[in-house]
């Protein structure tokens, strides 16, 4: 299940699509993933903050009522509390707020995307609501787990690096009636990502990353393992309530 938990303005040639609309602001979902098979109950990233502190990060983002992840799972029928398992796929601020909201989850994150969450280059501060800028991290009174490479968690949900967006960034395979459907997280930000940018480049490559060497790899490694890839922060994968979609 995709669950929009706000929406974040950003230039998209800066951020979706290197050089490829530079100066035009759009508007982008903050999703989170919410996969069941019925008894087992996981998330994939838990979404973004309230507006005040969105606008802050990227001015006119916004988190209207109703959209925060615990709203969002309430909607479904879900109480936060019956969640076991909140898989972070990178720890920037509109992937990790209200972790508090799941008492009873562990939390699983890339050791390498810790190591750096806590002592990243200044560039990346506001991005991890680093303690340098006076903030404090969603995750501070959060314990976490940490994985170095690949792993099946759950029977048919497995964790493998896809680093690049930032520096243990991971994506998570699920497999399903309809295939192996990859919750990419930032490593595929929008279905644009995913169409050929001339006849050698199989991609057409994201404007916000930490290494773009890693990224493309990351990202041939998402389309060779799944049947269906589903971005971070595009509008399309909200047509469907529900995947595999019908």
């Amino acid at each position: 299940h995709p669950l929009k938990t706000g929406t974040i303005v950003v230039d998209q040639g800066a951020y979706v699509t290197r050089g490829i609309g530079l100066g035009k602001e759009v508007e982008i979902p903050g999703t989170a993933w919410y996969v069941t098979d019925g008894s087992r109950k996981i998330m994939v990233d838990a979404g973004m903050c309230r507006t005040e502190l969105a606008d802050w990060h990227h001015r006119g983002s916004r988190q209207d009522p109703g959209e925060a992840i615990h709203e969002r799972l309430g909607a479904l029928g879900v109480d936060p509390a019956e969640i076991e398992l909140v898989i972070l796929t990178h720890l920037h601020w509109d992937h990790c707020h209200n972790l508090d909201k799941f008492p009873r989850a562990r939390f699983l994150v890339h050791s390498r995307e810790l190591a750096f969450a806590h002592d990243p280059i200044p560039p990346y501060y506001k991005s991890y609501e680093h303690p340098r800028l006076g903030c404090r991290p969603p995750y501070a009174d959060i314990s976490l787990e940490t994985i170095s490479g690949e792993a099946e968690i759950l029977p048919g949900i497995t964790v493998f690096p896809t680093p690049g967006h930032s520096p243990g960034h991971q994506s998570v395979a699920v497999t399903t009636d309809g295939g192996v459907h990859v919750i990419a997280g930032d490593a595929v930000f929008s279905c644009a990502n995913l169409v050929p940018a001339g006849e050698h480049l199989p991609f057409t490559v994201m404007g916000r990353f930490s290494d773009i060497v890693e990224s493309w790899y990351s990202m041939e490694a998402i389309v060779r393992r799944g049947k269906v890839v589903l971005p971070g922060h595009d509008m399309r994968t909200m047509d469907h309530p529900v995947y595999p979609a019908v």
